[in-house]
């Protein structure tokens, strides 16, 4: 018999809001946080908002001597780390290290905006100028290291680079790691700190993001009929994610329960979906039989929903072939967060467990002229309150890596 896996705990941080309380009461009240993007001069760029976090102070997490080794995409990793150990209330300790405890962490870019900035410095001041721990920052696996350095986690380590779809493969690998009792306890989640010139360009240049000139919060327009791209965000989140009896033992909150998982790729092309859909089809299809679970049982699905004219209408025919012509709900809630990148599915897998455990699904904010070519059950500008059993959450990124989780309720 297969362990069972649930979530004890959620840390979510977001352009709306740091910590769980914070984040689910911008998405109850319909904020978006996207705004003009004023950490640099986006006037060479077509794009011009993002989802910035403007009230991060990382000295309510850190002391000045960690900070030093901690670039802005790993203070989000370790921050949202302690956010939901602390929600879930479970014990850790450097002094008293634990190896059934493991870290699953995903991100698409790692610390290459910190790398960025420190080019400029050694192009100005020579090789004095530049951090002396900038090795140790700019690599991916930094943020796992450093929450298990921080919380004295010695057992399975490991960060993806799966692109948008890194968030989701963080918590399906860490299912998979205490389902092969390879752990009681993983953390994971994923964390992303892109926004800087040289990155933000990059994306504007290949013209994926949304070239939107009025009121910020409305340029990331899910499944609507005039979107025109991604709007770039930040920042993390983490879950923690416990073996049943191991929750129950110590008496912890259980806002889920993980059933389903499934990871493919399209072999096709970097940015253009297949466009049959048939590898996205068989990726949500793995993972309701990953749950053991039947289309019509799905009460609500997030969606990737970048807000991208290819992406969006491939998802909705993809959603239809799988679920026939009458799907369940579906929100696309980057309109809230914009789009993180790597940690956008973790962000998104919390907003599922919240939605499960309040019985509230949360809107797609500013939808109001529908494409025929999105012909779903969206919901629009407000949400719903209604019992969710079981919710599907889809995370596609660059390089046709398609991913899918179904979570439920215990």
């Amino acid at each position: 018999m297969k362990r069972r896996v649930v979530i004890t705990g959620l840390g979510p941080i977001t352009c709306i809001g740091t910590g769980k309380a914070n984040f689910w009461n911008h998405i109850l009240a319909g904020k978006s946080g996207i705004s003009h993007v004023t950490g640099f001069d986006t006037q060479d760029f077509h794009a011009r908002c993002g989802g910035e976090i403007r009230d991060w102070d990382p000295t309510h997490f850190f002391p000045p001597h960690r900070l030093k080794r901690l670039d802005r995409y790993a203070q989000f990793a370790v921050a949202s780390a302690l956010l939901a150990l602390e929600d879930a209330r479970f014990p850790w300790s450097r002094e008293a290290p634990q190896s059934r405890v493991g870290v699953s962490f995903g991100t698409a870019l790692g610390g290459i905006a910190n790398a960025e900035r420190e080019h400029l410095l050694f192009l100005n001041k020579g090789a004095r100028g530049v951090n002396p721990t900038l090795a140790l920052q700019v690599f991916g696996g930094s943020a796992h290291s450093n929450i298990a350095i921080e919380c004295g986690f010695r057992g399975v380590g490991t960060t993806n680079s799966n692109s948008c779809s890194s968030g989701v493969v963080s918590v399906g690998e860490a299912l998979r790691y205490i389902r092969d009792d390879m752990a009681d306890v993983m953390v994971a989640g994923g964390s992303e700190a892109p926004l800087s010139p040289l990155t933000y360009g990059a994306f504007d240049f290949i013209k994926t993001m949304s070239r939107w000139q009025g009121e910020p919060a409305l340029a990331c327009r899910p499944f609507e009929r005039d979107r025109d791209g991604f709007v770039m965000g930040e920042g993390g989140a983490s879950l923690v994610l416990e073996e049943y009896e191991h929750a129950r033992t110590r008496g912890a909150h259980i806002y889920a329960e993980v059933l389903g998982y499934a990871l493919n790729n399209e072999a096709w092309h970097m940015t253009t979906p297949l466009p049959s859909g048939e590898s996205v089809i068989a990726c949500m299809r793995q993972a309701l039989a990953s749950a053991q679970l039947e289309p019509g049982q799905i009460d609500y699905i997030n969606a990737h929903a970048s807000g991208t004219q290819l992406n969006d209408s491939n998802e909705t025919a993809c959603i239809g072939a799988v679920f026939g012509p009458t799907p369940p709900p579906v929100s696309g809630t980057k309109a809230f967060t914009a789009h993180p990148l790597g940690a956008t599915g973790a962000i998104e897998t919390v907003l599922c467990t919240l939605a499960i455990e309040e019985g509230y699904l949360p809107p797609t904010l500013h939808y109001s002229t529908p494409d025929p070519a999105c012909d779903l059950d969206v919901i629009p500008k407000t949400g719903r309150w209604q019992p969710v059993r079981y919710a599907m959450n889809n995370a596609f990124g660059f390089g046709g890596i398609n991913s899918c989780l179904i979570l439920g309720k215990i």
